[in-house]
């Protein structure tokens, strides 16, 4: 984790003393289920609760245990040991540190998810206000990066705000699907701890039971965790890209905050770079190489290796710390991102009614035209203002094949904007539910025509 892109609410989660606490947590729990079960004396289970309970574990103290033993959990139940002396000889009874290992990496998963969830629902909110602020303001549209047809900003925002929720539902499977817990014994049998035992530690550790451990919860679980949290990331980046392309100088319909203070460049005192959109999308791709690791992490050997151990210990924290803190900036960058509508309504005339071409082919196919004829006549005006500019209706009124069959009042109506924005209350309706489509939403009111 890297601390210019750690929030300390995520950092908390990983950190050595949270994961020593769920590790006692698991322990304790299991031996108050044996001391149901008669397996361990129900004082002794007593007695590691009231001795370490509320206990600050010593990190430094299981570090040094551990460079003598070579062993993680060991070195853990050792000091677990000094601190609540010989009752703690019950603890781990039939268990083997899978048990310990794989159940806590489940709850700090899960914990981290919650956050994640947190942070998405801050997105939708801000994506939400936003679109329909600017839900009849009128762009261009861009396939290829090129000017296609007119939309509207609000309409670009509703389309990221549906995928969002998406990853809301994405993060929602990835959690219930991770949420698993295994105190099945060394290779999954139950062999010398009853499944009762995981039963009632699954359910005080807000787990699920996993069906079938060998000595591992199965990491095709994990895969899809982190292929879950990728996806996000990419959405993430879908938007932050499109603010890039929106920022460039030579179309600025909008941009990043740019505040007091702030500086552009070292060397060019103008410059307003959108350094916030550039740091989501290395962050995108910082989660998604979580991935394959992840992946590969699928196939170990027989009941268990321990090849995906240090795989886990550094894309867990990493991914999820780094996807955390990717949500919040981009609900904060959206929540105040700047506006430019006169920009936008300068670019959408900014080729001379170009992108009514489509009107205009079908118009004339309407009239009798073959379309492949249609298509020759439309493109070759437009090829002539795409070199020389001007205005395509004038281009189209001076050509003979055109005013045949188009007069000069149905041609004008071809190059009206209204068509393009009748369905946007229809689009909100289908993101946003339908009382989108009641009149609460005519920010900067109806779209302005050509």
């Amino acid at each position: 984790m890297i601390p210019r892109y750690t929030r300390p609410e995520a950092a908390a989660i990983w950190s050595p003393q949270t994961r020593f606490r769920i590790m006692f947590e698991i322990e304790a729990h299991a031996a108050d289920a044996m001391a149901a079960l008669g397996v361990i004396p129900e004082p002794a289970a007593k007695a590691i609760w009231e001795r370490a309970g509320d206990a600050v574990f010593d990190v430094e103290r299981i570090d040094e245990i551990e460079r003598e033993t070579r062993h993680d959990v060991i070195a853990f139940l050792t000091h677990v040991t000094e601190l609540v002396g010989p009752e703690a000889r019950f603890l781990h009874q039939g268990m083997t540190s899978s048990d310990v290992n794989d159940t806590a990496l489940a709850v700090q998963l899960s914990r981290a998810t919650d956050l994640l969830l947190e942070d998405v629902e801050l997105v939708l909110a801000a994506l939400k206000r936003r679109a329909f602020e600017y839900r009849n303001t009128p762009c261009v549209g861009r396939s290829h990066g090129i000017h296609a047809e007119p939309t509207t900003f609000g309409l670009k925002l509703a389309g990221h705000y549906a995928e969002f929720v998406r990853a809301r539902e994405r993060l929602a499977m990835a959690r219930f699907e991770i949420a698993t817990c295994a105190i099945s014994g060394p290779v999954g049998t139950f062999a010398s701890v009853d499944p009762a035992v995981e039963a009632h530690v699954a359910e005080k550790m807000g787990l699920r039971v996993e069906p079938v451990s060998t000595q591992v919860i199965p990491r095709d679980r994990h895969a899809a965790y982190f292929a879950a949290l990728a996806v996000v990331a990419s959405s993430i980046e879908r938007l932050a890209i499109e603010i890039r392309h929106l920022q460039r100088t030579e179309v600025l319909e909008a941009e990043e905050p740019f505040d007091a203070g702030q500086k552009g460049s070292s060397s060019m005192p103008h410059k307003r770079n959108p350094i916030l959109t550039e740091n989501l999308t290395g962050l995108a791709r910082l989660v998604r190489s979580a991935v394959i690791p992840a992946l590969e992490n699928v196939a170990l050997w027989h009941e268990r290796d321990i090849s995906h151990s240090s795989v886990e210990r550094g894309i867990a924290p990493d991914a999820t710390v780094h996807l955390d803190f990717a949500l919040r900036r981009l609900a904060s960058l959206v929540e105040r991102l700047v506006v430019y509508p006169e920009n936008m309504r300068r670019n959408l005339d900014r080729l001379g009614g170009l992108v009514h071409s489509q009107q205009v082919l079908l118009a004339l196919t309407q009239k009798g035209v073959a379309r492949e004829a249609a298509y020759s006549i439309v493109q070759s005006n437009a090829m002539k203002i795409w070199r020389d500019g001007g205005r395509f209706i004038d281009a189209l009124r001076a050509e003979p094949q055109v005013k045949a069959v188009l007069s000069d009042t149905e041609l004008e109506a071809l190059f009206d904007e209204t068509p393009y924005f009748r369905h946007v209350d229809t689009i909100f309706a289908r993101v946003f539910g339908d009382a989108s489509s009641a009149s609460a939403a005519t920010a900067h009111g109806a779209p302005v025509a050509a």
